[in-house]
């Protein structure tokens, strides 16, 4: 049985996975049921489990490829295993998405619900209506990154953990801290580290503009 959850710790992983799928103007956006959430949410989980799984099978393929079309070189064999290993990792990748996917519902159902729903809303909301103003706060926090280049699922934890600091009143090291733990379960190896560095900035660049 899963672990129970905080409510806005749920809320912020249904604003992350349906922030693609939701956007519309507030009036429709409050109209939104908790169940519409969590079925954007599965069917984002769902459509990247299938992306995953298809690069997987594309680097096996690559892997058999070489290793038919060589003459079993050392080089080839290495190529070859480096393939196949890529994509045992991205296959274990898939399946952790899976589990996230199954466990959802549960979490929600063990969480305050209307807490749930009204906060994810909240989130999602609050970054349509000011998302000019946080892209133009982590613009400034970016160092040799263009916000458009970044991968879809960082950029919309960025997204949140801006609005929850700056529009929703969360303390800084909260916010912080949460974008971590998401880019941990939804990101790649690399993707926590990075957020973690360009949310530092932000923080600093945040307190330095309110200095007198």
């Amino acid at each position: 049985m899963p672990v129970r959850k905080q409510p806005r710790r749920i809320s912020r992983e249904l604003a992350l996975l349906s922030l693609s799928q939701l956007r519309s103007n507030g009036e429709q956006l409050q109209r939104q049921k908790l169940q519409d959430l969590m079925l954007a949410a599965i069917r984002t989980l769902t459509a990247e489990i299938q992306e995953v799984l298809e690069t997987a099978a594309a680097e096996v393929k690559r892997g058999s490829d070489r290793l038919l079309s060589s003459e079993t070189r050392a080089t080839d064999v290495q190529s070859a295993k480096a393939m196949v290993g890529e994509a045992l990792e991205l296959a274990q990748t898939a399946v952790n998405r899976l589990g996230y996917a199954v466990d959802l519902p549960e979490f929600i159902q063990l969480a305050n619900q209307h807490e749930v729903r009204d906060y994810a809303l909240e989130l999602i909301g609050t970054v349509d209506r000011r998302r000019q103003e946080i892209e133009q706060v982590l613009e400034a926090a970016l160092v040799d990154w263009q916000l458009s280049r970044l991968p879809r699922i960082d950029r919309d934890i960025l997204f949140l953990a801006v609005a929850e600091i700056k529009f929703l009143e969360v303390p800084e090291q909260v916010a912080i801290n949460e974008a971590v733990e998401l880019a941990k379960r939804y990101s790649d190896e690399e993707g926590h580290r990075f957020i973690n560095g360009v949310m530092r900035r932000v923080s600093n660049n945040l307190r330095t503009r309110v200095k007198p």
